[in-house]
């Protein structure tokens, strides 16, 4: 069958291995061929068919999903597109193709990337003024990092302004004790993507592991941006990158949450 992704493989430059596969090439978007979309078992796993034929990876790799869910949310995409097909409109598919053409080939240069995140994650990074603001990030943020040490024994210090400050090398090593329970393709990309979306791998393990939920962690991630447009107005432009970027984190939210998880968070 024809590859709909033929050409939006990863790029070998790009030293991101997420961002190594969501790299697309311009060209005009191609016409949808297909008319039925189906998931069936396949391989021990699932696989989306377009017309009875299975779907590739743009490195040629068959599409085999470990749980139908995660295949119903490939299949909804490919349902949902109109007469062009359009891979800018199908964030859990291209996030899939990441995961298995890029990321399931450097999970441990992954969950270092990750690691290093938290060396300069959002939370730590604390107004020095006006009063309010710095109020409100320390009730909005703090319970977030409580829940960092109480669960997981991580200790980040926080700072006033925006001075890098080194964290202990402890938290660095608990860090990646609980990135590593994602340590599998599908998850550990979806997580990757959120913390990027964020600015905090904090709030991104808050969310995956449940502490927080979708809007929750969204509010959290934008709250100097929400105190800005309080006080200035919203900006349309920003607001529509906005909103495009929620779109990524809610497929990276969906991806995760349909992914099997029973091997890797103990």
């Amino acid at each position: 069958m024809r590859d709909i992704f033929d050409g939006l493989t990863p790029e070998p430059s790009d030293p991101d291995p997420v961002r190594r596969a969501q790299i697309q090439m311009k060209r005009p978007l191609p016409k949808r061929f297909y008319k039925e979309v189906t998931v069936e078992a396949a391989n021990d796993g699932f696989a989306v068919l377009l017309d009875g034929r299975s779907i590739k990876t743009p490195v040629k790799r068959q599409l085999i999903l470990p749980s139908e869910a995660v295949a119903e949310l490939v299949a909804e995409e490919w349902r949902a597109q109109a007469e062009e097909i359009n891979p800018a409109a199908m964030p859990v598919s291209r996030l899939v193709n990441t995961a298995l053409d890029a990321v399931a080939n450097s999970l441990d240069e992954v969950i270092d990337d990750l690691v290093r995140f938290s060396g300069s994650d959002l939370l730590c990074y604390r107004a020095e003024e006006p009063q309010a603001l710095v109020e409100r990030q320390s009730e909005a943020w703090n319970p977030v990092l409580a829940w960092l040490v109480e669960t997981h024994g991580v200790r980040l210090i926080t700072v006033s302004g925006i001075m890098h400050q080194q964290q202990p090398d402890q938290s660095a090593a608990a860090f990646r004790r609980a990135i590593e329970r994602y340590c599998s393709p599908l998850p550990l990309s979806a997580l990757h993507v959120m913390t990027t979306l964020t600015g905090s791998v904090a709030l991104a393990l808050a969310l995956a592991d449940g502490f927080l939920n979708l809007d929750e962690t969204w509010r959290l991630a934008h709250l100097d941006e929400d105190w800005t447009n309080e006080h200035w107005g919203t900006d349309a432009e920003a607001q529509a990158r906005r909103d495009a970027r929620f779109d990524e984190m809610q497929a990276a939210y969906s991806l995760l949450s349909a992914s099997p998880l029973d091997r890797l968070i103990k």
